[in-house]
């Protein structure tokens, strides 16, 4: 997203509180601390980003101090991309008009080329709005950045292709990284793996260019959230990559949200559960706001790790919250993606209630883990199993779990009858005569 955007949805989202006229002009410590809110940070976060004194920022936004030095003034306008006279209550409306006015006369502000990574990731919006917010956007570069990724967590990946194709080699690296990561699992699940190959390459050298160059901690940030994505979701290792946890703090708040999902997911492939589960939990309590790309991947962990503790009931709750907030958008491609690790959730709860998105969500399981196993299996040197049903799928990954015939049956609704013949059709296929066995061709 553009500077110029940035400051007008901040502004739009400080106007919005029905603050009193005599307020706005009055306190810029109330407008500072309405923009942590919007930006999630805390103020021991404010006062170190602008190298002051924690006491100092608690006595600007308690009102305590009614004057605001220029040094600290100036330093909290770039951090926030907004202008003094916006903190200050002096100019409202007309904030980062000068802006406006060099490019429309077609000259770039300073910062009219720094835009918001994963846009869509990285806002809060009410489910079911999806479309009406990418719609609002003005920049157009934004905008169709915004519609790459809606097309890839609706499932649409050859509309998401068409369009990261565009900025694989922009030059703002916001954008080219964003691009860069679409581009590479779309094209997984469309099973053009050479392309997809040379997305996860493209991956790999952007970090390095990152990790290599003087850059901000914001653009550190985003290269190290994009390789460890990519690592993660892949079961792939992309390099030597900084702790994400370290650069969370740079990120957008719902990109914060989504990177804390692959911290638990990392903690998950460790065998971690409770862990993994803590950071869910923590991420939700700290919530406020509706985050729908980051809560849903969120909620699909906490019931993944649930199943692997054992506590089906509470992995039913997780992944039913996961669903209430995809549905109204359509955002279903990561429910697709976590089909064997949620291990029969997906069958439970949604295939007799929801038949039609149980069919859509199948499809996307087949399309991306085909094209998963093509890229993870040659590398790995493991054998995940490629030729089973979904079904067969999920009740060989409870069976390698530990779980009794009777109790599978109980929990996908079958006979015990029915589980043993699907246990033969899978031992079959995998030419395997024992539960001991399974595995070597079963995910984590």
């Amino acid at each position: 997203m553009a500077a110029q955007e940035i400051k007008s949805e901040k502004r739009k989202q400080y106007s919005s509180e029905d603050i009193s006229v005599k307020e706005s002009v009055s306190s810029p410590g109330k407008r500072l601390e309405r923009l942590c809110e919007i930006e999630g940070m805390s103020r021991s976060e404010l006062a170190r980003r602008l190298n002051v004194a924690p006491s100092q920022i608690s006595r600007i936004l308690n009102g305590e101090t009614k004057s605001i030095s220029s040094d600290i003034l100036i330093r909290a306008a770039k951090e926030f991309q907004v202008t003094t006279d916006y903190i200050l209550g002096l100019d409202v409306e007309s904030a980062g008009k000068g802006d406006a006015e060099k490019e429309q006369n077609g000259m770039k502000s300073e910062k009219s080329n720094i835009y918001i990574p994963m846009l869509l990731m990285s806002t809060a919006f009410r489910p079911g709005q999806c479309l009406d917010m990418i719609e609002q956007l003005e920049d157009v570069d934004v905008k169709k950045m915004a519609y790459c990724e809606y097309y890839y967590f609706t499932g649409q990946h050859d509309k998401a292709v068409d369009l990261t194709e565009l900025y694989l080699n922009h030059s703002d690296p916001m954008l080219r990284l964003s691009a860069c990561l679409i581009h590479t699992f779309a094209n997984l699940s469309l099973n053009r793996i050479h392309a997809a190959k040379g997305g996860l390459e493209s991956l790999k050298e952007n970090l390095s260019k990152v990790l290599t160059t003087e850059t901000d901690r914001k653009t550190m940030a985003m290269g190290i959230f994009v390789a460890m994505a990519a690592s993660t979701l892949l079961h792939l290792p992309v390099g030597e990559i900084p702790p994400l946890s370290d650069y969370l703090n740079e990120l957008p708040k719902g990109m914060r949200l989504w990177g804390c999902y692959v911290l638990a997911h990392k903690a998950y492939l460790e065998q971690e559960y409770e862990k993994s589960l803590g950071i869910v939990q923590t991420c939700k309590m700290l919530s406020t706001e509706i985050y729908p790309i980051a809560l849903i991947y969120l909620n699909l962990m906490g019931a993944m790790a649930c199943m692997n503790l054992r506590k089906s009931d509470e992995a039913k709750e997780y992944f039913m919250e996961a669903w209430k907030i995809a549905q109204p958008d359509g955002l279903i491609e990561g429910i697709g993606e976590h089909h064997g690790l949620l291990q029969g959730l997906i069958e439970t709860c949604l295939k007799s209630e929801y038949p039609e998105d149980y069919k859509k969500i199948i499809q996307i399981t087949y399309q991306f883990s085909y094209g998963w196993r093509r890229i993870h299996n040659p590398v790995t040197k493991e054998d995940i199993a490629d030729n089973l049903t979904t079904t067969e799928f999920t009740i060989a990954m409870l069976a390698n779990r530990g779980w009794t015939n009777a109790e599978i049956a109980d929990y996908m609704d079958m006979t015990l009858r029915t589980v043993k013949q699907h246990l033969s059709s899978i031992f079959n296929k995998l030419n395997i005569d024992s539960r001991g066995q399974l595995k070597a061709y079963m995910l984590k």
